[in-house]
């Protein structure tokens, strides 16, 4: 398998970074995921607007322009034969010794890109999934795509240990967030309620996707926040990311969301979604 390692094609077991490296130092890097359907990157703009973005927010400068990581991507969904999965990019302010929290002008940032196969799991989207909450302890700048995750892989393994399969944060004892790695929305009397796009959540790529399907099919739209008891007594709730979609939650910390069956709300906006993949990637899934 192929990976890229600052702007070149290499086999995965000769990818190295040094030791050195602020990324696995200090988690001083960005990220971001891209889905692959039938080899064409789903809102690939988006994402790597976002990227730039994140760069931006912890002034770091990203050695390539747009158009070239674009390539560079596709390149790598060429070599390894890619058609259905995701793709991985991070890019760390690079090597920098000795282990100094001040970080150099002229620190040269180190970038990577891996891919994963992966399917599209409508059945999922369909059954739905469980979820159980948990405290939202992370730090409060969300919003940047950052390699300091660790706050999410608790809260994920958090939910594994007792079966379900996402968690959903929130703050302040009552002030829902999102969820450990995507992003959540609940449906109250037709109306879709989701988090506003503010420093304490993702603004995730299918989150914005799905606002915007929502409101151009006359689905009423409130960015605002709610609490974990109009969580879990939403007429349906769902969590979308790029590998998630648009997928309800049956049951959260044991109690059952609606009718325990997908929505009519979250049937519609994947029927929406899946017909943008199809217009945005010039494919028929």
């Amino acid at each position: 398998m192929k990976v890229i390692l600052n702007g070149q094609l290499v086999d995965r077991n000769e990818a190295k970074v040094d030791i050195e490296d602020r990324g696995y130092q200090f988690g001083d890097g960005i990220y971001e995921g891209f889905r692959v359907y039938h080899r064409k990157i789903f809102t690939l703009d988006e994402h790597l607007q976002r990227l730039f973005r994140s760069a931006e927010l912890i002034d770091m400068t990203i050695p390539y322009t747009q158009e070239e990581l674009a390539t560079q991507l596709y390149d790598l969904i060429e070599a390894n034969q890619l058609d259905s999965g995701m793709l991985y990019l991070q890019i760390s302010r690079g090597t920098q010794p000795p282990r100094n929290h001040v970080y150099l002008s002229e620190t040269k940032a180190v970038m990577m890109a891996t891919t994963l196969v992966g399917p599209r799991d409508p059945a999922t989207f369909e059954k739905g999934i469980t979820a159980v909450t948990a405290v939202d302890d992370r730090w409060l700048h969300c919003d940047i795509k950052s390699l300091n995750l660790l706050g999410n892989i608790m809260a994920k393994n958090q939910a594994a240990k007792v079966g379900a399969d996402e968690a959903i944060l929130y703050r302040d004892e009552d002030h829902v967030t999102e969820c450990s790695h995507s992003n959540v929305s609940i449906v109250k009397d037709g109306v879709l309620i989701t988090h506003p796009a503010d420093n304490l959540i993702l603004n995730g790529i299918t989150r914005q996707t799905i606002l915007k399907l929502a409101r151009e099919n006359d689905i009423p739209v409130e960015e605002r926040v709610f609490t974990v008891e109009e969580l879990k007594n939403a007429d349906e709730v769902i969590v979308s990311s790029i590998m998630a979609e648009v997928t309800p939650v049956t049951a959260i910390d044991g109690k059952t969301i609606g009718d325990g069956k997908r929505g009519p709300i979250s049937a519609k906006l994947e029927e929406y979604f899946t017909a943008e993949i199809e217009k945005n990637c010039g494919i028929t899934l």
